[in-house]
């Protein structure tokens, strides 16, 4: 069961299994820069972190109080069920083209995981546990708040909504959880669930990452959307049902099961029509 499991976790994160390193190096900034995102690195803690951000130009005199930010899923976490990869940049940067079609007309920004897009040329600290058991370790939990705190004075925000796929749900929901200045959450196939994630797939616990649903419930009142596929075997509606539920005032937040929508095909295609339902209006300065 377990190496069945791990292998839906492969597939889910991988479109091209023989995907060379330097080709799944070179997707996200080609991706980025060739839809006009300016592609960079943060060094922020323990880690240089690539993140992309739109173009954005607010007019004289007029600033935006709210930066969007989307952070990334696991990327290509194993070679096998038993096999972690040597490079945990994704085959397709899922996250990066949901920023890109974000609706809103504010600034939008993109934050990669540790150690995805780096291995070739700054791969500081970089191990296979930050992508395995340690994959919300705090130092990369702390290296993320930082990367936003950057992030957010570039903008010259004030607030920040935060929108992430997967593993990246994950780490979005414990940054919210951590920081006052979160408006607004939203996840995608977010594992926001750790010891019931990997109790119900029979994976070995991530037993060096802070969990999610730990401090769910500082998230009370706080805004909320969650997408869960229909046909997602690798995280499924029960992983978003329980955070919602360790939150004493769960009505703050809305889950979205869409059909026909299993764990990675396909939601950036379906996000101009999902990103506009009416229950994002509950998202502080979303829809325009």
């Amino acid at each position: 069961m377990r190496a069945r499991a791990l292998m839906a976790l492969v597939l889910a994160g991988c479109l091209a299994a023989c995907s060379g390193i330097h080709g799944r190096q070179e997707r996200g900034p080609t991706l980025a820069q060739g839809g006009g995102w300016r592609w960079d690195y943060i060094s922020a803690g323990s880690f240089d972190l690539a993140t992309a951000v739109k173009p954005y130009s607010p007019g004289p005199g007029r600033g935006e109080d709210l930066l969007t930010v989307y952070i990334e899923g696991d990327g290509l976490a194993y070679l096998s069920a038993r096999e972690p990869s040597q490079d945990p940049t994704p085959t397709d940067p899922l996250a990066l083209r949901l920023a890109m079609g974000h609706p809103g007309t504010g600034p939008v920004a993109y934050l990669a995981r540790p150690c995805q897009y780096v291995m070739e040329t700054r791969p500081r600290t970089c191990q296979v546990g930050y992508w395995t058991k340690a994959r919300l370790a705090p130092e990369v939990v702390d290296s993320a708040s930082l990367a936003l705190d950057r992030l957010k004075a570039d903008a010259h925000a004030q607030s920040l909504v935060l929108v992430g796929y997967s593993g990246g749900g994950g780490l979005a929901a414990v940054l919210a959880e951590r920081r006052a200045d979160v408006a607004g959450l939203v996840t995608v196939s977010g594992n926001l669930d750790f010891g019931l994630w990997t109790k119900t797939l029979d994976l070995t616990p991530l037993s060096q990452s802070v969990d999610p649903i730990t401090d769910a419930a500082k998230l009370a009142g706080r805004p909320q959307v969650h997408f869960v596929g229909a046909d997602d075997k690798v995280v499924g509606i029960a992983i978003a049902q329980s955070f919602v539920a360790h939150q004493p005032t769960p009505a703050s937040a809305t889950i979205i099961t869409v059909p026909g929508q299993d764990h990675g095909c396909c939601w950036a295609a379906a996000w101009a029509t999902l990103a506009r339902r009416p229950e994002m209006k509950a998202i502080p300065g979303w829809l325009p």
